[in-house]
């Protein structure tokens, strides 16, 4: 296809992406927390090695209470309290020989010709397997941790190091992905030094070293592995499987359509031990099926095809958990991430279905409509299945239908069948993702954080919609976990510390799972979060605990509707009152801040001597913006009493009262006199401004709720763009035009408010 047909096809996907997402506009979180407010509030620690980059493989082990962590040249261990503290290194360079064979490739030793430790597994109860690139010289070895937790150990034999090939990536820019069950290492890597053999690959342990089919595009075309799991299958450890998951150039794909990336879900069975004639040491049992994230359209899907990360959420039943999967787009025409959810059932179900199968290179992939072998290919070797005690055992034709069918003709759908929660245009792509099940007052809930590119953690809610098994998700919290805006490379969860742990090229963060003193300081605050961690106690928001037996403890998950919950509550704070002051013909700005980035701000208005409020519409003397009003060629008869209410769920809230007074040129020409005369005033805050409010309110001005601003504080504030300036004719143009440079230094004007009382939204 040329660049000429290439760009004609673009206005057609964009209707394409249209008529799937409508005007879909970027999720706005509830709360945005800067990585300054996240480290000078809310304790964000982060750990770093010198001259080392490429964190990532991270072990959580609550055991040991231990956080250990894969790194360029070194393995790290630290303390899942706090990562900062009692931190353990071990330096594992490559061998100099390797860095100079490396070089001699044509790979770059600075940055390519060195040990980045790719995978990190728990091998028993004093060691861990370490996996490395070893400069283009994949290498393992086993780490000796002990099992005291009052003192961490951390130990490595040099002289005892194992082959990494089929179990490392060669190239660091390749991702590992891998599992260790027992003492078997299941992997999905690049097997050669040109990153051209991909295989899903056995190692250690007693079985005998399997993989795939070599060179066949029918089993994996340039797959990228993403994650592994072992899941059981029933009661019988014989039906267990191994779950590879990955992305791959579609086999099935049209030659019209070009190269198209599709996302896989692969298993395999535990006791699979080859073939005896045909597929010897490789792989009888692999299948593999699509997994679909799309959003449905009128005129056709949108697909997220690009899967980069799944995370396996357990329940009381290990056979049947939850698979969460984030993915990506390539389209060239819109940027979106989404989130989709998978049942364990729905996948064995693709597995139990059609295969896809074609005739020859002109025809298309069919639902194969022949006889199935028996055993059916994919099938354990099992007493629960067939009395086939080993896969070496299967009929020639079980296997023969088995090398040649490995794709199944039904794909994976979500659950739901659409996406749990999805972005668009947002700036950032997802790329790792973590879930955490909470209980809660009204039921389980499961809380999402996800991994963005540009070092942003989302949280969100899975909450139920509708009739069941749908569910959508709600993003509550924004959090810049990374100064450095890096890319996110590696996620995993202590639910026992409530501890978050992120990775990236440069550094390892921790963050707690909530902050539920963030939320606000009323009642209403607290339910609207609809964070599960948090609930009100009658005076604050603070963390649910499930066992609590206190019937004052109000949380409303499923829907953040305070009206009932709170209509008791006397705890809010009362209603600040600001005056502001401006000149005709000249801009005021009413500030008025929400704490929740998805509260809507509607303004009345109360003129003096009136009795009705009237809505303040838009008109072209007036500008809404994100942190207030602004008015624009004031008149005398703007002068009055502005309402700033919050709404958020249907739910609305006053923020504050602002009092607008207009004056005359002659009233600020009076005022720059009045000030012009106080110049040599003793050392001291200079009140300039009482002299100002003395003009409006004779005797009453200067009070503490004058200067009081209506937004936030303490706590999180919204990213605001540039506050609006006022125009040329405001109090301030016209106490410059007669001369006056000072300025009150700001501790002055601070000392003089006295304790600000914080706005509560």
């Amino acid at each position: 296809m040329g660049r000429a047909e290439a760009a004609a096809m673009i206005p057609g996907l964009a209707l394409l992406w249209a008529a799937g997402l409508g005007d879909a506009a970027p999720n706005l979180p509830r709360l945005r927390l800067s990585f300054q407010e996240l480290q000078a509030q809310h304790g964000v620690r982060t750990f770093r090695l010198e001259r080392t980059c490429c964190y990532e493989a991270l072990l959580v082990d609550e055991e040991r209470g231990r956080l250990f962590v894969g790194a360029e040249n070194h393995v790290a261990s630290l303390s899942l309290d706090n990562i900062s503290k009692r931190a353990k290194k071990l330096a594992w360079p490559a061998p100099v020989e390797w860095r100079e064979e490396c070089n001699w490739a044509g790979k770059d030793i600075g940055t390519e010709c060195m040990n980045f430790v790719k995978l990190l597994h728990t091998y028993n109860h004093t060691h861990l397997l370490a996996c490395g690139t070893g400069a283009f010289h994949p290498t393992c070895a086993f780490v000796e941790v002990g099992h005291r937790l009052e003192e961490p150990m951390l130990r490595l034999d040099l002289k005892k190091l194992e082959d990494g090939k089929g179990k490392s990536p060669y190239d660091p820019r390749h991702r590992a992905a891998s599992v260790l069950v027992g003492e078997e290492l299941y992997s999905g890597v690049a097997a050669d030094l040109m990153g051209r053999d991909f295989t899903i690959f056995r190692s250690l342990g007693q079985n005998p070293s399997l993989r795939t089919e070599p060179h066949d595009s029918r089993w994996l075309n340039e797959p990228k592995f993403v994650k592994v799991f072992w899941i059981p299958e029933s009661e019988n450890p014989d039906d267990d499987k191994i779950y590879f998951f990955f992305r791959e150039s579609a086999v099935e794909a049209a030659p019209a359509m070009g190269r198209m990336t599709v996302s896989r879900v692969g298993q395999i069975c535990r006791n699979d031990l080859g073939g005896q004639r045909s597929l010897v040491n490789k792989w009888t049992t692999f299948l593999k099926a699509r997994l679909v994230c799309s959003v449905p359209g009128v005129e056709g899907d949108t697909h997220f095809d690009q899967l980069q990360d799944v995370f396996l959420l357990t329940s009381r039943d290990r056979q049947t958990p939850l698979l969460y999967a984030v993915f990506s787009t390539s389209s060239v025409v819109f940027q979106g991430s989404a989130v989709c959810v998978y049942s364990m059932n729905d996948v064995r179900r693709a597995f139990l279905g059609p295969f896809a199968h074609k005739e020859g290179p002109t025809h298309q992939w069919v639902s194969y409509q022949g006889r199935v072998p028996y055993p059916r290919p994919g099938m354990c070797p099992s007493k629960t299945f067939g009395t086939f005690s080993s896969t070496k055992d299967f009929p020639d034709d079980v296997i023969q239908f088995a090398r040649n069918h490995p794709l199944m003709y039904n794909p994976v759908l979500p659950v739901g069948g659409r996406p749990l929660f999805l972005q668009v245009g947002a700036g950032y792509t997802f790329t790792q993702i973590a879930a955490d099940r909470v209980a809660a007052a009204d039921g389980h809930y499961d809380v999402l954080f996800i991994g963005t590119d540009v070092g942003t953690v989302l949280k969100v809610i899975s909450v139920p919609k509708g009739s069941r098994p749908n569910s959508e998700g709600l993003l509550l919290e924004e959090l810049q976990v990374f100064e450095d805006s890096a890319t996110i490379t590696s996620m995993q969860i202590s639910s026992k510390r409530h501890q978050l742990y992120v990775a990236s090229p440069s550094a390892v963060a921790q963050i707690a799972l909530h902050r539920c003193t963030t939320l606000g300081r009323a009642c209403a605050e607290c339910c609207l979060a609809r964070d599960p961690y948090c609930a009100w106690d009658g005076s604050a928001c603070t963390r649910f605990q499930p066992t609590a037996k206190r019937r004052f403890r109000r949380q409303d998950i499923r829907n953040g509707d305070p009206s009932t919950l709170c209509s008791g509550d006397s705890s809010h704070p009362a209603l600040l009152e600001r005056k502001v002051l401006g000149v005709e013909n000249g801009s005021a700005f009413l500030e008025c801040e929400p704490r929740s980035l998805q509260a809507q701000v509607e303004w009345t208005f109360h003129r003096a001597g009136e009795v009705a409020h009237t809505q303040v519409l838009a008109e072209e003397r007036l500008e809404r913006t994100a942190r207030g009003l602004l008015l624009r060629r004031l008149r005398r008869q703007d002068s009055g009493v502005y309402l700033c209410v919050a709404v958020e769920q249907g739910f609305s809230r006053p923020l504050c009262r602002l009092v607008l007074h207009v004056l005359s040129a002659v009233q600020a020409e009076r005022l720059a006199r009045a000030e012009e005369a106080a110049a040599p005033a003793p050392p001291g805050p200079k009140l300039w401004y009482r002299d100002f409010l003395q003009l409006v309110e004779p005797g009453g001005g200067g009070g503490a709720n004058s200067l009081r601003m209506c937004r936030p504080q303490p706590g999180p504030r919204p990213q605001p763009g540039p506050r609006p300036q006022p125009g040329p004719h405001s109090v301030a143009a016209e106490s410059r035009r007669k001369g006056r440079n000072r300025r009150m230094h700001a501790s002055e004007l601070r000392a003089e408010r006295g304790p600000r009382s914080a706005a509560h939204w």
